[in-house]
């Protein structure tokens, strides 16, 4: 059966940066399996199959995944297939959807920025909640070819998350060790989850562009993906590492995390936290997403 779908670079609104994604519609009648074997196909960090939704309200279902397993959410999947949904629909001005993911009912609001190019932002359905303890500084720097002296910086250390997949946050000295970063797959699993899909989100507060507050870079060599280009569930997680190091005055804090640089893939991943009691109790996801193709796949 001839399928149609549509890849987007998500979190830019230039072409051939970004994080690239790929959307399949109509995927009714497919197993997770034969998703499993698409996902490889594409060869994405994630790929998106989008179904019929449970309730009439929402706009659809969703099925993420990465070339080697399934995810219950992911950030530049929303991003982007709310954006190309909206395209899809011909939505004018500022509207709300609801997409169904694994983590529940994710509330979105997109809105046109011309015909290829739109903007998406997504409320958190799952606040983030720290996930236990992070492996010793050594562990973390033989895994990541550093040294102990390049981790940590200011109140951080490393640390594990989760608002809704589950992060080791590791802060690094600035920008120089970034780019000396090399995953060492031989120590992979001693510091970051001893065969857990889990991905490593490094960042450090020197940054590629003034403006930003953080630069990052994310590795999960177990999930298939070797480098992402930009990770909306990771920035996503990344408001309770904040919260919980920074401890920020209550109120609504908007801050640009970019990412993707080392791949020549610049992205830009708006985050937005609202404190309340010296509390995180909101947060939301924020970008950019743009069409780059459309054809048809056989399954």
């Amino acid at each position: 059966m001839r399928r149609k779908f549509f890849t987007l670079d998500v979190f830019t609104r230039r072409r051939y940066a970004g994080n690239p994604l790929a959307v399949v519609l109509d995927a009714g009648g497919l197993d997770g399996a034969a998703m499993q074997s698409i996902a490889r196909e594409f060869n994405l960090s994630e790929t998106v199959f989008v179904l019929p939704p449970a309730e009439k309200a929402h706009r659809a279902k969703l099925r993420i995944f990465t070339p080697a397993a399934e995810l219950l959410f992911a950030g530049h999947p929303t991003v982007g297939t709310a954006v190309l949904l909206n395209r899809i629909d011909g939505g004018a001005g500022t509207r709300d959807i609801v997409l169904e993911e694994g983590i529940g009912p994710v509330r979105c609001t997109v809105d046109a920025v011309d015909a290829e190019t739109g903007h998406a932002r997504f409320a958190l359905a799952k606040l983030p909640a720290e996930t236990g303890a992070a492996a010793p500084a050594a562990a973390i720097a033989a895994a990541l070819s550093l040294s102990e002296s390049d981790i940590g910086f200011d109140s951080f250390k490393p640390q594990r998350w989760s608002a809704g997949n589950e992060f080791n946050f590791v802060p690094l000295a600035g920008l120089d060790a970034m780019r000396r970063c090399r995953p060492n797959t031989a120590q992979w699993d001693a510091a970051f989850g001893n065969g857990r899909l889990t991905g490593a989100f490094l960042f450090s507060r020197e940054t590629a562009e003034p403006g930003h507050a953080f630069h990052a870079r994310m590795f999960a060599p177990r999930a298939g993906v070797p480098e992402d280009p930009a990770t909306g569930s990771a920035a996503a997680a990344f408001a309770g590492v904040l919260a919980h190091c920074t401890r920020p005055p209550d109120g609504t804090h908007d801050l640009v995390i970019e990412q993707g640089y080392e791949m020549g893939r610049p992205s830009l991943i708006r985050l937005s936290m609202t404190m309340k009691g010296g509390q995180l109790v909101a947060g939301a996801i924020a970008g950019e997403a743009v069409v780059v193709s459309e054809g048809m796949i056989e399954s």
